[in-house]
């Protein structure tokens, strides 16, 4: 069975990062947004389209380098397509029941679970649901009889959301769904779901977590989150003089002098903490340099950035570019 991941975007809201490093492959405790979603895949999942529109190569190049147990076909889009075209433009390769998902979101979902809900329900898609405090930047679902999607609403107000249900960003589809996408941008949730409702489409709830990696703050909660799940690690670290360090993190390749590192750190090869520094809760891609009585905190720091001594980095987005 074949899976789309939908890695088309821009990253806009991670800019100046973006410029040069493409959403997909920003680091989360160490390894590349879209692995998480690639590597949590099932063994029937036997061959992986990734719909890319934005710095393609980059993306190439990376699963080049990888050994991997499922085939990975990069599939360009020439121009941005939305979420239904992106799925029309790979439809050559789709010809059965297939799963999908936007390729910013870090979920705990059971695929298994989901695909057997599909199956059951005789439906044309399945779309999994997680119900959060605030809807209104979400596309909001709300249910009817056995599970099944009743009404959409695509980012309602504030306080005037149908349900706290939103769209998770993970679907399973049958083949036909192809024949109502038309030419273009086209949305899903906007132009093709409406049509649907009435051939199945069930709501698949599931419990865990679920973070849409879209920003600086989301993407930093998904750390903590899978940080506090056991995605920690200490490996080739030189901790110098009186550093300290606290709570999870995942520092690979780091050399700290008298300075504290954490919580929820993920700092990476080539990172240098100089004396009297304090970093908690932020990503230090490779080579990142935090200079003497810095603090950096809440923030997502590109590779190679020197931060100078005495300076503040906090909740900011900083990058070479």
């Amino acid at each position: 069975m074949k899976a789309v991941i939908l890695a088309g975007g821009l990253g806009t809201r991670l800019r100046p990062l973006t410029y040069t490093v493409p959403k997909a492959l920003v680091p989360l405790c160490g390894k590349p947004l879209i692995s998480h979603i690639v590597d949590a895949l099932p063994p029937w999942i036997d061959t992986v389209l990734i719909a890319v529109n934005y710095m393609r190569d980059a993306l190439e190049s990376y699963f080049k380098g990888l050994d991997l147990p499922r085939e990975i076909i990069m599939v360009e889009e020439l121009e941005p397509l939305g979420t239904g075209g992106a799925l029309k433009n790979v439809s050559k390769y789709l010809d059965d029941t297939f799963v999908a998902f936007n390729g910013d979101v870090v979920s705990s979902i059971d695929l298994d679970a989901m695909m057997r809900s599909h199956v059951s329900s005789g439906g044309v898609g399945t779309i999994a649901v997680w119900e959060v405090e605030d809807p209104s930047a979400f596309g909001v679902v709300a249910l009817g009889e056995k599970g099944r999607i009743a009404t959409f609403q695509e980012k309602p107000p504030k306080g005037q959301a149908l349900s706290g249900l939103v769209n998770a960003g993970a679907y399973v589809f049958e083949p036909d769904i192809l024949d109502l996408i038309g030419p273009g941008n086209v949305s899903l949730e906007r132009q093709i779901f409406p049509q649907i409702l009435n051939r199945g489409l069930l709501g698949y709830r599931f419990g865990g977590y679920w973070v849409d990696c879209g920003t600086r703050e989301s993407f930093l909660r998904a750390q903590r989150i899978l940080m506090d799940g056991g995605r920690r690690m200490m490996s080739d670290t030189e901790l110098i003089g009186a550093s300290e360090v606290v709570g999870p993190n995942y520092l690979d390749g780091v050399t700290c002098t008298d300075s504290k590192i954490g919580p929820y750190v993920s700092a990476l090869k080539g990172v240098v903490i100089e004396e009297g520094s304090e970093v908690s809760d932020c990503i230090l891609m490779e080579g990142v340099t935090v200079g003497p009585s810095s603090r950096v905190k809440g923030s997502i720091v590109g590779p190679g950035v020197v931060i100078g001594p005495s300076e503040m980095a906090i909740d900011s987005i900083l990058a070479l570019h």
